[in-house]
């Protein structure tokens, strides 16, 4: 099965409302670090922390971490994965 690769838009949201990284860190309650680590695609992201970055954003989890589609499994792959 393919993994599952999504670009982020962190980046181009924060910049674009002109919040800087340390700014964002402590509205959300995580280090500066862990806010660049995102924003580079380093850090997995629990499906929580991804809730609450879009939710500062006022966006959709898919409009800040959209999932790039040629990396989707297929419904054949899938099934494949289904315990029997």
């Amino acid at each position: 099965m393919k993994d599952l690769i999504y670009h982020n838009n962190v980046y181009e949201l924060r910049k674009g409302q002109n919040i800087s990284q340390e700014k964002m860190a402590s509205d959300l309650g995580i280090s500066r670090r862990s806010i660049s680590k995102i924003e580079k695609g380093d850090q997995n992201l629990s499906l929580e922390m991804a809730y609450r970055i879009a939710a500062y954003f006022e966006k959709l989890i898919p409009e800040v971490f959209p999932l790039m589609e040629e990396h989707l499994p297929s419904l054949a792959e899938m099934r494949e994965q289904i315990p029997q």
